[in-house]
């Protein structure tokens, strides 16, 4: 069986990859034999905030509340985009029988 560990920061993944064996640095990540071990650097996506919704929201008035989006919209900050798209490729690989969320609980 093969399972992916995603840590909040790197720094725990390293602590999380040398417990476990997966000492392969890659791209975003560490492999061993049987894991694989990456983070998401703090927060990678946020929810948008109201005005990407719509022009009107920038000034909040009693009446528009509540903002319930039909589709809410996620964002990813520039300087994280390329881990994201770490993640997003490993958790989409059929290779991994289970993930584990080693991040935080905030």
């Amino acid at each position: 069986m093969k399972y992916l560990v995603i840590a909040e920061k790197p720094s725990v993944s390293k602590s999380i990859a040398k417990v476990i064996g997966a000492y392969r640095q890659e791209d975003g990540y560490l492999e061993g034999g049987d894991c694989v071990v990456s983070w998401c650097l703090g927060h990678l996506a946020e929810y948008a905030a109201p005005e990407h919704y719509d022009e009107r929201y920038e000034n909040w008035r009693f009446e528009d509340l509540p903002i319930l989006p039909a589709e809410w919209k996620l964002l990813v900050h520039n300087t994280k985009k390329l881990q994201f798209n770490v993640l997003r490729k490993l958790l989409r690989s059929k290779k991994f029988d289970y993930v584990v969320n080693a991040c935080d609980a905030g």
